[in-house]
């Protein structure tokens, strides 16, 4: 579980809650259908109509990683490449087949099984790069869906204070309702600026850092398989990989 991420939603809540408080406008001030069907259905509304279902399933999917970001396991990943890499020079690279099966990580297991084929350093390198940009990019595309909505929502805020002000224009004659509708019509701009800035564009550049971890773990996976396909001391592997966990 990340904890600053509660932190931040916690606070990021009570920022405009407790702000609104003491600032005399209430809680009811940030209370308006209005505000809600333009600012928020009307960001959902962008973000369908520039987003492919299948980037949109990416997005559903890597958005829980704010609060469980993928496990960092590189320490226990190199402790298992160096035990690979002494079974493969007392066994030979056959004696790693057991072990591919094992394996829950479906990246580690590919590079397993370039290296019990024999493939030649070049071929691994080549194939698992493919994979890895494949999957960072296909995770960044989810990420920049969050980004998205963060540009379009503050957009979305001012249509909806414009559409406000408009009403109030429609109602001079009634100096009695000016000041309420003034408010109100500010409420939607409160609206796409605070999802914007607390948690649509903090949420894309959290998922962003995830994914440039992820990546690097498996940077770190293809020199570990390239070293036991070249057959290096495990010492010397060992001595290279830990450079990851810095």
């Amino acid at each position: 579980m990340d904890v600053l991420s509660v932190i931040g939603l916690i606070l990021a809540a009570c920022a405009l809650l407790i702000g609104a408080i003491l600032k005399g406008a209430g809680l009811a001030s940030l209370v308006s259908s209005a505000a809600f069907m333009i600012v928020i259905v009307g960001t959902i509304a962008a973000i369908c109509i520039q987003t492919p279902l299948a980037v949109m399933k990416d997005a559903g999917r890597i958005l829980p990683w704010i609060f469980r970001p993928p496990a960092n396991r590189r320490a226990e990943l190199i402790r298992k490449m160096v035990e690979w890499s002494n079974t493969a020079r007392k066994q030979g690279l056959l004696g790693l087949e057991p072990i591919i099966e094992r394996e829950s990580d479906q990246f580690v297991r590919k590079g397993l099984q370039l290296v019990v084929d024999g493939s030649e350093p070049d071929v691994i390198r080549s194939i698992l790069e493919v994979d890895m940009h494949v999957r960072e990019q296909t995770d960044l595309r989810g990420a920049k869906v969050f980004e998205g909505m963060g540009i379009y929502a503050p957009t979305l805020g001012i249509i909806g204070a414009v559409l406000g002000l408009m009403a109030v224009l429609q109602n001079l004659a009634d100096p009695s309702k000016l000041g309420h509708g003034i408010a109100a019509a500010f409420t939607a701009t409160i609206y796409g600026i605070g999802l914007a800035n607390l948690f649509f564009l903090p949420v894309a550049s959290k998922l962003k850092v995830a994914i440039a971890r992820q990546t690097e773990a498996r940077e770190m996976v293809i020199e570990g398989m390239i070293s036991i396909a070249q057959g290096e001391n495990p010492r010397s592997i060992e001595s290279k990989l830990q450079g990851y966990l810095h």
